[in-house]
């Protein structure tokens, strides 16, 4: 592959997979590591994690800035929940060892599936509430009990689990998670989680440098980066101009897809 034309490719996948991923509050990881599996096979899977989630830590940091300007993100409690996944990570790493992959990829590949379902017919989010419905001054400051922030923290130590297991990023797990359980509305949940997953991310990361994973990737990730720069600034912007039915829509494909994927795998 041309080595111009592969730099132009990979930059229109980032644009896509960031612009995506930040719109719904989920990241670009799910889009890109099947993509990247495609286009070189002959890369070894710890490559392919490294690159990917490099460039969802660009991608993160990118709309975290677009979003922060408007203010819709819960910077405490995204603080409180990204720290509450390292304890998860840890036992997630060290369930390898325990249970195989293959079985973990079928049960949780059906579980999600069975929430996109759920979400695609269900995208009114009963329960919760939508941008209209709270003022800038909630949206700025929620609060959440003792029993919601315990529900926020124990969810953050699995989705903390799951992402090590998988070697995926969480945030198209944390984005149903505040919209149904913690009743943050569709907007302001999005931004939040992609504030978690640039704390996540930038961990994972490191550990990847750390270890000499990272040495292979750094043209291609730049190339990547870039697209996925740019598309998290254009998916901030046009986000609230998007009906959040339709929001929850797109992360019911994106939970559908990366859960057939998980299955197929598996």
């Amino acid at each position: 592959m041309d080595e111009y034309f592969e730099f132009i490719s990979l930059g229109v996948l980032g644009f896509l997979a960031g612009g995506y991923g930040a719109l719904i509050g989920a990241g670009g990881g799910f889009v890109l590591v099947p993509a990247l599996l495609l286009i070189y096979p002959g890369e070894p899977p710890e490559t392919i994690t490294s690159i990917s989630l490099a460039v969802v830590f660009f991608n993160a940091v990118s709309a975290t800035f677009a979003y922060g300007r408007s203010g819709k993100i819960q910077f405490k409690w995204g603080v409180i929940f990204a720290i509450a996944t390292i304890p998860g990570a840890i036992a997630g790493a060290l369930a390898t060892t325990v249970m195989s992959r293959s079985r973990f990829n079928q049960i949780f590949g059906l579980l999600l599936i069975s929430m996109a379902i759920l979400l695609a017919l269900n995208p009114g989010k009963k329960g919760a509430p939508t941008s209209a419905q709270v003022s800038v001054d909630e949206r700025i400051s929620l609060n959440l009990n003792r029993p919601a922030l315990l529900l926020g923290v124990g969810s953050s130590l699995v989705f903390g689990f799951v992402s090590s297991f998988l070697g995926i990023g969480g945030g198209f797990l944390y984005m149903p998670a505040l919209v149904y359980l913690l009743k943050f509305p569709v907007h302001t949940a999005a931004a939040t989680s992609l504030f978690v997953l640039t704390i996540t991310a930038f961990a994972g990361s490191a550990t990847h440098v750390a270890a000499g994973l990272f040495q292979h990737g750094v043209r291609r990730t730049i190339a990547l980066s870039i697209g996925a720069i740019a598309g998290a600034q254009l998916a901030a912007r046009v986000s609230p101009r998007i009906r959040s039915d339709w929001i929850i829509r797109s992360l019911a494909l994106a939970l559908g897809v990366v859960g057939l994927r998980l299955v197929v795998s598996s």
